[in-house]
């Protein structure tokens, strides 16, 4: 639970961070940005998988690069939701995909470290 949790505070640090980055997207607070990760895990959990199974043949066709688009989609989605995540169009929302979606991935692997090792 304790992962879980700081997994969310810092993927929505990890949202502001991409922000201050990239100026495709605005997230207007801490709060917001809170809001932003967790309905970004939600719709990667319910929504992602339904897209990847409806794309599968163009997925395969691409190499797999189709993932990205469909990266973007859910993250579009997400900005679609919320008032308080703003993204400028397809573009931005395929480039902040991809730096969120490694800031994870940096997040993962720090919190596997210091959880196994604590």
């Amino acid at each position: 639970m304790v992962k879980l949790v700081a997994r969310w505070f810092l993927l929505a640090a990890a949202l502001l961070l991409t922000a201050q980055f990239y100026p495709g997207i605005q997230v207007h607070g801490y709060g917001a940005a809170l809001v932003a990760a967790l309905v970004l895990g939600l719709l990667n959990t319910l929504l992602r998988p339904v897209l990847v199974v409806l794309t599968l043949p163009v997925t395969v066709v691409t190499l797999g690069l189709f993932l990205f688009v469909v990266n973007a989609m859910v993250f579009y989605s997400a900005a679609w939701l919320l008032p308080g995540l703003n993204v400028a169009g397809f573009g931005a929302a395929l480039v902040a995909s991809l730096l969120y979606s490694v800031c994870g991935m940096v997040i993962d692997t720090v919190l596997e470290r210091l959880l196994d090792e604590g």
